[in-house]
Parts: C-alpha cells; structure tokens; sequence
C-alpha cells in the first residue's frame, strides 16, 4: 500500500499533489493517519460550517507547524478522501497560531486550481478571486478552529511565487 503522505510534492510535470482528507461540503475534519495508512476522523468542524473546497495536503512536505504543508483546492466539484489531484498554485493564506509546545508558529495554507479544471483556467493568483471570496476562505480557516485552543491570526494572502516557495520549502 503507498503512504500518501511519502508521494513526492510535485509530478513530473513539475505541478504540485494535493491529498484530499477533507472533501468539499464535508462537516467533519478527516485527516490522513499515517501510522494506520488511512483517514481517520479529527474532529467535527463548528456547527453550520461546512468545507467550502477540498481540503487536503501536500505530500512530502514538512510545514513549521510539524504537518504536510495545509491545501486548499479552489474548483466547483468534490472529490473523495485520499484522492490525489495534481494542482497549480495560486497563492497562499499567512496564518499564525499557538504552537502545541510553546510560542507561536506559522501555519500558512497555500491555494491551489486543478491543472485539469477548465473553468479555473482565469485564476492564476489571489486577485483574480472576488473579494467576498478571499474574504470568506480566510474567515473559514479562522471560523474551523475557533474552538480548538489555536488563537489564530490572519497575516494576510501572498501570490503563487510565495505559495511555490512554501511547497518547495517545506519538501522532505
């Protein structure tokens, strides 16, 4: 069985693998477990949210948080968990939180657009978003862990260029 989490970050086209863990509409977090090679349930999200996108991880990486560096994939469908889509990046979201240890820690979310999802053909950085939209993907990832003792900050968005150095990065 492979270990999703062991894929390499990019193809051999050069784009990059997200994971999905948690498909769009889904009302619960589910998280690759790599010690048991499955998705595991971590935790219901607030009551009314829902995962606006597919939401998953990028293989291979290690964020500073400790985890594969946080995904979300802007398009119109959901998929499945475990579902392995090869992404272009559009941007990232800055975000800072309390650390399990001690201190804060960044623990930035890169957007990404499916190589192979033509209505998404226009969007090539955050900009190219409506802003009620940017504004809405923030505040969902403040909103899905107002519960959870995290204290998140929103910094702001970066463009593809900073979202491509965050993957590379934070590759293993």
């Amino acid at each position: 069985m492979v270990d999703l989490a062991r894929l390499p970050a990019r193809d051999e086209q050069g784009n990059v693998r997200v994971v999905i863990e948690s498909p769009r509409g889904a009302l619960v977090k589910i998280k690759y477990d790599t010690a048991l090679g499955t998705m595991t349930v971590s935790r219901p999200l607030p009551l009314g949210l829902s995962y606006p996108y597919d939401w998953g991880f990028v293989p291979g990486t290690r964020a500073p948080d400790t985890d594969p560096v946080d995904a979300l994939v802007y398009w119109d469908v959901p998929t499945f968990p475990g579902v392995v889509i090869p992404c272009r990046l559009i941007g990232v979201v800055r975000l800072e939180q309390d650390s399990k240890s001690n201190g804060r820690v960044r623990n930035d979310r890169i957007l990404a657009v499916p190589v192979k999802h033509p209505r998404g053909d226009d969007v090539k950085r955050p900009q190219d978003l409506p802003a009620r939209v940017r504004d809405e993907i923030a505040q969902f990832f403040l909103s899905a862990i107002f519960f959870e003792p995290k204290n998140p900050q929103l910094l702001g968005w970066g463009g593809p260029d900073e979202a491509d150095l965050l993957v590379d990065g934070s590759r293993r």
